[in-house]
């Protein structure tokens, strides 16, 4: 790799690390495998650096890598993690993370009933961390329009049945 093409590959990691982080962390649920997560994925865009074309869609091709990398972990930890025994483990699932998991379940329900526009201007403001003009850019509409779409969106999770105060308040006893 010429000194360029490392000097915009450094750029684009301290510029786009951090919003990566995040992608990883949802897509594995864990800081630590999210960071390794991240750093393969760096580490082969790195290595496929000079033939990408198009520097408007690295961080497509990025989480994509990190996509596939996080499908061949699951693949990989499903056959060999998994030992039958004849005792069962002394400790039990804690409380709050039976919680935590349920309010994440129904996180992603309520996601996935809203509509695709709705649901697309969600995760970028919200989970990639853009701003309203970069969401706008993204999905070719205007400000205008990314600011109303998300309030509704917003305004439909919080009254989704799984987000309910009640649901909420619940989780956290």
């Amino acid at each position: 790799m010429n000194p360029e093409s490392r000097e915009a590959f450094k750029s684009y990691v301290s510029a786009r690390s951090a919003a990566l982080l995040r992608t990883a962390y949802m897509l594995t649920g864990n800081k630590a495998d999210a960071e390794d997560l991240l750093q393969t994925a760096l580490a082969k865009t790195y290595l496929s650096w000079d033939s990408i074309r198009d520097r408007e869609s690295v961080d497509a091709y990025v989480r994509r890598i990190m996509l596939n990398t996080r499908t061949s972990w699951w693949r990989r930890r499903r056959h060999v993690s998994e030992f039958a025994t004849d005792e069962l483990p002394e400790t039990a699932v804690g409380h709050d993370e039976t919680d935590r998991v349920a309010l994440h379940d129904a996180m992603w329900s309520a996601l996935a009933d809203l509509p695709k526009r709705q649901r697309a201007m969600v995760v970028l403001r919200y989970y990639e961390d853009l701003s309203e003009a970069e969401t706008a850019a993204a999905l070719g509409v205007s400000v205008g329009t990314v600011k109303s779409t998300t309030a509704r969106a917003l305004a439909k999770l919080r009254d989704h049945a799984g987000l309910r105060d009640d649901f909420i308040i619940g989780a956290k006893r």
